[in-house]
């Protein structure tokens, strides 16, 4: 029975600190909306987010800033989970909708999103910098007008051969192989979001650059 009191305690004591501590970071997976594209190249920050969230036991699926979102407290600090509804291609402006809303500054803002550059499973932690000729950063940069947030770049592999369309290669869907080394992966995804929370992307990018 002291098991169930105390499981009480812990919801009450989360549920109160949520009252409390203003939002002060945004993370968001980036994606396409709706099942046609599930399990697609273009979809890997979709799918860390419903990791991270799984393993933070919330449900992003509240309708806000043209977003599914959940906020909770991560290490103290309230954090807005977003998986924006717009395309990949608009998805600052749910990004910038958020920030705007609860006043946060780039640096507060955290990226997960696919890279063609990178081999599947693999990982690319960045302080800053340019959107790489990813449409979703691109869009983000251009509504905050400013590239310096921290991303996560999940590898998604290269396209076949230099003349494999580009959209058709990120819109493809993963093979079961690619998704197997994908959830091998989305632990150090999430080990190295909880360092950047913890302002400490150093660490991060010890966990998730290494090979």
């Amino acid at each position: 029975m002291s098991n169930i009191f105390d499981l009480f305690r812990q919801i009450a004591k989360k549920n109160n600190e949520k009252d409390i501590v203003p939002v002060s970071y945004i993370v968001a997976g980036l994606g396409n909306p709706g099942e046609k594209y599930s399990g697609t190249r273009h979809n890997a920050g979709f799918m860390a987010m419903d990791y991270i969230a799984d393993k933070l036991e919330i449900k992003i699926e509240r309708s806000k800033f043209s977003s599914l979102c959940a906020d909770t407290v991560v290490g103290g600090k309230r954090v807005l989970f977003i998986k924006p509804q717009t395309f990949m291609n608009l998805s600052g402006q749910a990004v910038h909708e958020a920030a705007e809303f609860y006043k946060i500054k780039p640096e507060n803002i955290i990226i997960l999103c696919d890279d063609i550059a990178l081999d599947v499973a693999r990982l690319r932690v960045r302080r800053n910098g340019s959107d790489g000729g990813h449409n979703g950063l691109k869009s983000i940069i251009c509504q905050l007008d400013n590239s310096d947030f921290p991303r996560i770049r999940i590898g998604v592999g290269k396209k076949p051969h230099p003349d494999y369309d580009l959209i058709d290669w990120v819109l493809g869907k993963f093979s079961d192989d690619d998704i197997k080394a994908l959830n091998g992966a989305f632990p150090n995804v999430y080990s190295g979001l909880l360092k950047i929370l913890d302002g400490n992307i150093d660490e991060a990018m010890q966990i998730c650059n290494a090979k």
